[in-house]
Order: structure tokens, then sequence, then C-alpha cells
């Protein structure tokens, strides 16, 4: 069987349609890439792009992406809620099907090595592909931001692992990396007080005391005028979306606000919602095997 790996490129552009439709365009016509989702946010001015396929035809079509991204996006009009360091802000790969964490991580320095040279970019390595502990924490990398890399990225701790010592002066700088599944979910609080949101995030997150695999930040939706605690669950078999859910519920009590709503941005493992469905539904020795689509695709 052929190999099958995702990935997950997120861009700092959310509002401009023409914009947008440039930067998928190679994901979107390079054989050997499925486009499975993008999703595009106006508050937080950020395109998240899911697509899967063969090692080659990822690299070939991510650089392209790239290349458009750098062209195209200037970090120094960019406004936003949602954090980030670069035109191209974070590009993680994840196996699917035949293959090994290693490739994916092979995969990724890759991709960050032609991308240095060619857009001459500086670029930092996360998670499974990081060079050092340090740099494993995709918000430790980002911390700053775009504003504050000019600085940073002098220092020699913070020397980036490909590319010039240097942020891009309109695209900023870049994090690649190897990773299991991330599932972004994000709920809705029924009020525009970002202090609460940012009060909740701070319970639930593991940097701060919370959930293990858990990272959370409030983010002001402010044309639809409520706020939201924006996550990031890097690992929903140890911390699960109910976990959350009723996490924040709980902590929102505390404020009299209530949730409204939740959303996933890009895709998820089935498996995520098997386990808030058993949760709620208290279901007894559920498994995955008593979902009909499940036992119809066994022999596809």
């Amino acid at each position: 069987m052929s190999k099958i790996l995702e990935c997950i490129p997120n861009f700092s552009e959310g509002r401009d349609e023409e914009k947008i439709e440039k930067i998928i365009k190679p994901f979107k016509q390079i054989e050997g890439v499925k486009l499975l989702d993008y999703s595009a946010d106006k508050d937080h001015n950020r395109l998240v792009v899911t697509m899967i396929g063969s090692p080659e035809s990822l690299k070939t079509s991510v650089l392209s992406a790239m290349e458009t991204a750098v062209d195209i996006i200037d970090m120094n009009k960019h406004k936003g809620e949602h954090p980030r360091m670069g035109a191209i802000d974070v590009v993680p790969f994840t196996p699917v099907r035949n293959v090994e964490m290693e490739e994916a991580v092979e995969l990724a320095n890759e991709v960050a090595e032609k991308a240095a040279n060619k857009l001459d970019l500086p670029i930092y390595m996360y998670e499974e592909a990081a060079t050092s502990s340090e740099r494993k924490n995709l918000a430790e990398i980002r911390r700053g931001e775009y504003e504050g890399f000019r600085k940073k990225i002098k220092k020699d701790e913070w020397k980036p692992d490909y590319g010039p010592v240097k942020i891009h002066p309109t695209a900023g700088a870049t994090v690649i990396g190897a990773r299991m599944p991330l599932v972004a979910f994000n709920i809705n609080l029924d009020t525009d007080n970002l202090e609460v949101a940012n009060k909740i995030a701070r319970k639930i997150r593991h940097s701060s005391g919370g959930l293990r695999y858990c990272k959370a930040i409030g983010i002001d939706l402010s044309e639809r005028g409520i706020v939201q605690v924006s996550m990031n669950m890097i690992n929903y078999t140890q911390t699960s979306l109910y976990q959350v859910f009723e996490m924040v519920k709980f902590e929102a009590r505390r404020y009299g606000v209530n949730l409204i709503g939740s959303e996933l941005i890009g895709l998820l493992p089935a498996q995520a919602l098997f386990d808030v469905a058993d949760y709620y539904l208290k279901m007894e020795n559920f498994s995955p095997d008593q979902i009909m689509e499940n036992r119809l695709l066994e022999d596809i």
C-alpha cells in the first residue's frame, strides 16, 4: 500500500478571498494530493488547510503554497486574534498510513531546508522534529510573535534551525514539524468580556496547571460580539473533548457565563467523537466496531 501523510499548514490570511484561493491552489492541482478541508477565520485572520498525500506530492504542494504566501502576505500589515510569527506560521506533518513518525520528521526537515534556501526564510523545527527540548512546544517558539522576533532571533538560543539569522522582512519566520493528529477545538461564550475567556483558558491549559494535553487562549470574536476559548488538543486520546468541554462549562459558571456553541477547525479523527458519544450517552461496552460506516469501510 502507498504511503500517506496528512499536512495541516496554517497561513496568516483569513480575510482576503483572492489571496486564500491563490494559497490553496497547489493543493487542488498537484497530483497525489487530496485537499480535505480549509477554514479561513476573519477574527483570527488565519487560514488552516488540511490535505493528505504521498510524501513527494505533499512536499511539492507545500513548497509551492509557501512561495505564494511569501509573495502575497505582508506581516507588517497583519492583524488578528491568533498568535502568529510568520506568513506561513506553522506546517505540521502527521503519519496516516504506512508511514512512521521518523519518516514524517525526515519530510519536515526536507521541506524546511528547501523553503529556507529558496525563500530566504528562517525556520524552526518543533514537536517530534524539534532539535532541542526547548523547541518542542510551538507556543514557546512563537512567543513574542512577529513583532518581537526581530530581537528574539538574534539570541543564541533562538538561532533558526534553517535559513538566515534574521526574520524575512514581510513573511517573518516559520515553524515546521511532525506530530500526531491535533484537534483544534473552540468554545464560544455568551459574553464580550475577553478577561473571562482568558481566565478560563488559564485554568484549563496544561502550562498553567490544567489538563495535560490542552493548550488554550482567550480570543475576542469582535464581529460577533462574543469571546472564545480557543484550544489545541495535542493528544485527544489522553485529554478528550468532553473533558475540556465540561471543564470550560464548570469554570464559566463562576462568572455567570454560558456556553453558546463550539467549533472544530479542520478535521479530527473519528475516535475523538466516538469518545464524546460514549461519555454523554453513557453507553456500556461501546466499541467503534458498532459504527455502521466503520464496518462498511472494512473491505474498501
